[in-house]
């Protein structure tokens, strides 16, 4: 139980700014295992999200509320996988060769592709997840739902490329080389219980809402078939990608499915 716990504690100081217990680093060997509470940290970012929303809702419009949601989220996990996606943007953008495209997305420095990316992207969360919201206003637990099923199983979506492609870099420059190494059935097994769980509470109210799985994992099967093509698998990067763009889907598909399904 203990190491279960350094375990979890381990995942949440990685991939969050919350605070945990200073005895907590980055060994790699908790970090390989961390993997199976990834889509665990969607619940908890998407709850603080969606405390932040109905906190300011009730003071506020909804298209407010929904902005400085979508600010808690990115404040939660320091922008974690906003940089990737940017950082993806930038690479894929401006290189085309594997090399160059590394070189690209190790560079801290933003470039143009990546925030005309990053400005689609809020813009487009921004108007999917309010008008998600607007579906379910007369019942606030379903809004909750909506918030932890978005977060989870967009990480579930990122997270699973890790066991099935290989991970691009030769060198071990990247922070998130050591959750690339190995994988048992338990980082399996923890990511899709932790991933599937909200979203299978989710379409008790709607049951067609399980659709959603099917575009989500989708567009991981495209994403994870253009980084192999182009860099011969993924980086840590292309997972934050991966989690922002299928977290888009989601609510895209959410929509799609309550007006004509």
């Amino acid at each position: 139980m203990k190491k279960e716990l350094h375990i979890f504690f381990t995942c949440l100081m990685f991939y969050t700014r919350i605070p945990c217990p200073k005895n907590i680093t980055h060994h790699p060997d908790y970090l390989n295992k961390a993997t199976r509470y990834f889509p665990f940290i969607g619940w908890i970012v998407g709850s603080i999200s969606f405390l932040v929303f109905y906190l300011f809702s009730l003071f506020l419009s909804i298209e407010i509320a929904v902005i400085v949601a979508i600010i808690a989220s990115v404040l939660t996990t320091g922008a974690f996988h906003e940089d990737g996606f940017a950082d993806v943007c930038d690479g894929f953008g401006g290189g085309w060769t594997k090399e160059k495209i590394l070189m690209i997305m190790k560079d801290s420095a933003i470039g143009a592709y990546g925030a005309i990316g990053l400005v689609l992207l809020f813009l487009l969360k921004f108007k999917l997840l309010s008008e998600s919201i607007s579906l379910f206003t007369n019942n606030i637990f379903t809004v909750f739902l909506l918030f932890i099923s978005a977060h989870s199983l967009s990480r579930l979506a990122a997270i699973s490329i890790i066991f099935t492609h290989e991970y691009s870099r030769d060198d071990a420059s990247s922070k998130s080389k050591p959750i690339a190494k190995q994988y048992t059935w338990k980082e399996v097994f923890g990511s899709f219980f932790f991933g599937l769980v909200p979203l299978i509470v989710f379409s008790c109210f709607e049951l067609k809402f399980l659709l959603v799985l099917i575009p989500v994992f989708i567009t991981r099967y495209f994403l994870a078939r253009y980084f192999q093509k182009w860099i011969d698998g993924y980086t840590g990067d292309c997972l934050g990608a991966t989690q922002q763009v299928c977290e888009v889907v989601f609510y895209l598909s959410i929509l799609f499915l309550w007006k004509f399904i």
